[in-house]
């Protein structure tokens, strides 16, 4: 059975378990933690005080982002360390593609290929849209999105074919209250 999240746990319990975001930034509220970021980050600072009981500080984004919002943007413009998804670079990526939006592979675009410009965006978005109309294109999914990754697995799997999303739900309530990893496997 899944033990209670509480600071007496152990540093093992905690990370054999899966949690809800809502579930460790409620830990976090209760020992004076920040509840702030990803699940990924609030995670990190858990365990850290889990550990040693020292609470860390979220790190904090630089103003400079709030200057490059400002800059008149184009398809020659740089992307910066301190690029930020803003309604102004949207806006202005929306000039160009019309169906555009923040996709998670063009967030990832932006934070791996700084120095390069949004004209390479505007490449990568089309090369990942000619991707998609790949029959076996499949979206990668980040690691903390357990639960799409073992319910896209579960219906993967040739045994079963035919089966509900409940089955498939059920399935998941099952294995997170197990210890250890949220992998779906065949045996599940």
């Amino acid at each position: 059975m899944r033990p209670i999240l509480t600071k007496d746990i152990s540093i093992e319990s905690f990370n054999d378990y899966y949690w809800l975001k809502e579930e460790l930034q409620s830990f976090c509220r209760e020992n004076g933690i920040s509840a702030t970021g990803s699940k990924i980050e609030i995670s990190n600072r858990i365990e850290t005080f889990l550990q040693t009981g020292e609470i860390k500080k979220p790190v904090r984004k630089s103003i400079a982002k709030k200057i490059e919002q400002q800059v008149d943007l184009s398809l020659d413009t740089v992307i910066t360390e301190n690029h930020r998804c803003s309604q102004n670079v949207r806006a202005f990526f929306k000039t160009v593609i019309p169906k555009f939006h923040f996709s998670t592979y063009i967030q990832n675009y932006l934070k791996n290929n700084v120095g390069k410009t949004y004209r390479d965006v505007v490449d990568a978005w089309d090369k990942e849209e000619e991707r998609k109309k790949d029959p076996s294109y499949k979206k990668n999914i980040a690691p903390q999105f357990e639960y799409n990754q073992f319910i896209r697995d579960f219906f993967s799997d040739p045994k079963n074919q035919g089966k509900s999303r409940e089955e498939a739900i059920a399935a998941w309530n099952i294995i997170k209250k197990i210890p250890g990893n949220n992998t779906y496997t065949s045996t599940n």
